[in-house]
């Protein structure tokens, strides 16, 4: 259940995601992937005195911007990971990380909106050939860097089984792959409006379509704000864990009188256990109970006599 070091009765508090490596190699590699294409953006915009490729450069530097913060947390995560100055360890960078994109993602719905608005009321002439290029080309990019972080993606999603939700999942992952999929969204919905604006006449359905676009990013950034948000406050997130830990130690009389399970790193649970007895045993006999549990990584036993009892109460730090 801990992982020991060379000193015996020490253990090391190392809370990193199963896939670390193999994902923080991924999201600089998108990262550059999307810095290359923003500055090749913005330095032809400048040089053909097109709009709408610097637009989309600038656009894009938002997202290059989110993609290095989350490289960076792996980076960090990893080289401090046996730093004691971090209680639980770095496990919870990514989420860190991903709660920060996630407030850049809602401003960047934000901007969307509002551009989108104001063209709703100022209509201004667009260059259909050169912006639907434009789109084709963030599209293309944007797809293969989805295809890049996906495959780590599904498996940090379906790579731990036992609970619903999204508390098993790197989130420092998910938000890389949400502003790339914000990204591949917003030109899709862009080809699609161009398109029709181009066909029809209708000047009105590029800033519609934007303001649908904005509506989405938003959503995305809420789940990411919400379930990032839940594990840097330690909320309480497996409550079937919590319903297995007391059914496996709720035998014999002994009462779970306080447990606080909270989450330390993708895939990682710590636990502080209060457990009242009439007979009571050492603390270490309840926490082999809790062996086998997968992603219980650390755990505290607290264990106290009955107060009816005269035995004396044992303690586990």
């Amino acid at each position: 259940m801990h992982s020991h070091s060379v000193d015996r009765w020490t253990h090391d508090h190392v809370f990193l995601g199963q896939q670390h490596l193999r994902n923080e190699r991924r999201t600089w590699l998108v990262a550059v992937i999307t810095a290359v294409m923003m500055v090749g953006e913005i330095v032809a915009g400048s040089l053909f005195g097109s709009m709408a490729l610097l637009a989309d450069g600038w656009h894009m530097a938002t997202h290059a911007a989110a993609l290095g913060i989350a490289a960076l947390a792996y980076l960090f995560a990893r080289q401090h990971a046996r730093n004691s100055r971090f209680a639980f360890g770095t496990g919870k960078f990514g989420d860190l990380a991903a709660f920060s994109s996630a407030i850049i993602l809602a401003m960047i719905a934000v901007q969307v909106a509002y551009e989108s608005a104001v063209r709703l009321v100022h209509p201004v002439p667009i260059a259909y050939g050169e912006a639907i290029l434009v789109a084709v080309l963030g599209l293309v990019v944007n797809l293969v860097s989805a295809w890049l972080l996906r495959d780590t993606h599904d498996h940090e999603l379906h790579g731990h089984g036992h609970s619903p939700g999204h508390h098993h999942h790197d989130n420092n992952l998910r938000a890389a792959y949400v502003h790339v999929l914000a990204d591949a969204a917003t030109s899709v919905l862009a080809i699609a409006a161009l398109i029709l604006a181009a066909s029809l006449q209708w000047v009105w359905a590029d800033p519609a379509v934007g303001i649908v676009g904005s509506l989405v990013i938003a959503g995305w950034a809420y789940g990411l704000i919400k379930a990032s948000g839940a594990v840097l406050l330690d909320a309480s997130v497996d409550k079937h864990l919590e319903t297995v830990i007391r059914d496996r130690l709720e035998t014999k009389g002994d009462r779970v009188t306080d447990l606080h399970l909270w989450q330390v790193g993708p895939g990682h649970r710590a636990a502080v256990i209060s457990v009242v007895s009439d007979n009571p045993l050492p603390p270490a006999t309840y926490k082999r109970r809790l062996g086998g549990l997968r992603g219980l990584s650390h755990v505290t036993v607290e264990v106290e006599q009955c107060p009816d009892c005269s035995h004396p109460a044992q303690l586990s730090n």
